[in-house]
């Protein structure tokens, strides 16, 4: 398999795609309003707890208080509150008093008012904050340094049993007391003196972060995590990725001078792009992004899926569309429903779907069939980052699955919802918005009794309203007694209509919807 990373820079944004055997399966944008939180560690204040929703919010400065979970807080998370009323002294060194809880009640232990030290985990998703936790991690291009813990966890991907002992045999000899670690997948076959200079190098950013922590008035951000092409180059950039290209200069050199300093030997794969068609238009990731916001996914076998979010879930419909297959109706569907394993997989990366996701393939009656297909999804999410937990087909056909989402979907990053629909993709007909315009009618006259309006709508409303010789303008004009007078109005929205007065210069009501 070939692994490409396209980075596309402009004034605006910055968009990075991850290739696959040259289809685009990860899309990453940045911009200067809209830059990645994830990672970002704040010192903010304690707002509300809810024992209830075993939950707090915490202020960190942001317009949507942050929202943390009981079990994403730490008994370790006071360790930078202490005053030293609460310390004692042992040779004449202040040292903290150690908790005399028997149990670590956090909705006791969290007060309004109170300053806590968080890490944002999961970015704001809709009208819900972002989600944080109090057990800060930091992490480097080989190691995750995880402060206040002693535990060293390692890549389940480094799958040989010598170097993992190897790996954490080093880390344990070089890692600071009062630090626990995770080795990442990139540390495999690394020797000392490169592991020793990351953990180095965590170690004094946790020293300044500790510093600020305790200088700073919250809420405030005590660390900012690397923008996001840094942050692609630091847990993306492996070996295995076959080229890394650039449209721009400036972020070149950028990049080249932090890869020089975490994996020399990757530079040569870093290279710039000088065509004159738009790097995306060339490498076909354009048409891709286009495609992205469409309910409908063709397959190269002439079958589609059809995903739908919803607010609880989202809905994937598999359907058999164009194929025209030559065996039996099983070997059929079968050969369909991998096809949309594949591309469902895909289609969940690209467009960062999340929370519970509902599958409904092509019915199948071969138990042996209905695993393959369990199978090969498993197989191609184990290439997603994001953790996913598989379910079976259930006896109704359907296979439920969950996928981590710690970031918004891309497309709410690239697309608004519609202003006339307002995300629906629903409009009244045109009989509707003519029924609510005489139901306007019979409100006003009750009301008022003025019995000369004007009415301005869009020009296909006012087509269907002037047709004929007997048109439902003079139907209404005789029903209830008025002089309407029409006017064809093309910066009228969809769906709905203004009245004013005869002269049609004071607006008699705001617009409104049918």
């Amino acid at each position: 398999m070939t692994k490409e990373i396209i980075i596309n820079a402009t004034n605006e944004e910055t968009r990075i795609a991850i290739m696959e055997d040259s289809k685009l399966v990860e899309l990453f944008v940045e911009r200067p309003e809209y830059e990645r939180m994830v990672g970002d560690i704040y010192k903010g204040i304690v707002t509300r707890v809810l024992p209830g929703m075993q939950a707090a919010f915490i202020a960190i400065g942001h317009e949507q208080n942050a929202f943390l979970h009981f079990s994403d807080v730490k008994e370790s998370y006071q360790d930078y509150f202490i005053d030293y009323d609460d310390e004692e002294e042992e040779n004449g060194k202040p040292v903290k008093k150690k908790n005399h809880h028997t149990h670590f009640n956090v909705a006791k232990e969290l007060k309004e008012g109170q300053e806590i030290v968080v890490q944002i985990v999961k970015e704001p998703i809709s009208t819900k904050g972002c989600r944080v936790t109090t057990e800060t991690s930091l992490p480097g291009r080989f190691v995750v340094l995880i402060p206040g813990q002693s535990h060293i966890g390692i890549s389940r991907k480094i799958s040989n049993s010598k170097e993992r002992k190897r790996l954490k045999a080093l880390t344990r000899e070089i890692l600071p007391s009062n630090f626990g670690a995770i080795i990442r997948t990139v540390a495999e076959d690394k020797k000392e003196k490169v592991i020793r200079k990351d953990l180095n190098g965590l170690v004094e950013t946790w020293k300044k972060i500790e510093k600020k922590i305790k200088e700073s008035k919250a809420p405030v951000l005590v660390y900012k995590d690397l923008a996001m092409a840094s942050s692609i180059m630091r847990d993306l950039f492996t070996p295995d990725v076959d080229n890394v290209i650039i449209d721009s200069r400036r972020l070149m050199r950028e990049l080249i001078t932090y890869i020089k300093d975490v994996a020399p030997q990757l530079t040569q794969k870093v290279s710039y792009y000088n065509g004159k068609v738009p790097i995306f238009d060339h490498y076909k990731i354009e048409q891709d992004i286009e495609k992205m916001g469409e309910s409908k996914v063709w397959l190269k076998n002439g079958g589609y899926i059809i995903i739908e979010p919803t607010e609880a879930l989202v809905s994937i419909d598999v359907n058999s569309g164009k194929f025209i297959g030559r065996k039996d109706h099983e070997t059929n569907s079968l050969k369909i429903n991998m096809e949309a394993a594949r591309e469902i997989a895909r289609q969940a990366r690209l467009r960062d779907l999340g929370g519970l996701i509902v599958i409904d393939f092509i019915d199948m009656l071969d138990d042996d069939n209905k695993k393959k297909i369990y199978y090969e999804l498993k197989k191609e999410f184990a290439k997603d980052r994001s953790i996913t937990k598989i379910a079976e087909l259930s006896r109704f056909g359907l296979m439920e699955m969950t996928r981590q989402r710690v970031r918004p979907s891309v497309l709410y990053t690239i697309n608004d919802s519609c202003p006339v629909c307002g995300g629906s993709g629903l409009v009244p007909t045109l009989n509707t918005v003519i029924s609510s315009i005489e139901r306007w009618i019979q409100r006003y006259r009750v009301m008022r009794g003025d019995r000369r309006i004007s009415i301005r709508v869009t020009p296909d409303v006012y087509e269907i309203m002037n047709r004929g010789r007997y048109n439902r303008r003079l139907k209404l004009m005789w029903k209830y007694w008025m002089k309407i007078n029409l006017v064809r109005d093309e910066k009228i929205k969809i769906g709905t209509f203004a009245v004013y007065d005869r002269e049609n210069k004071r607006q008699l009501e705001l617009e409104k919807s049918a």
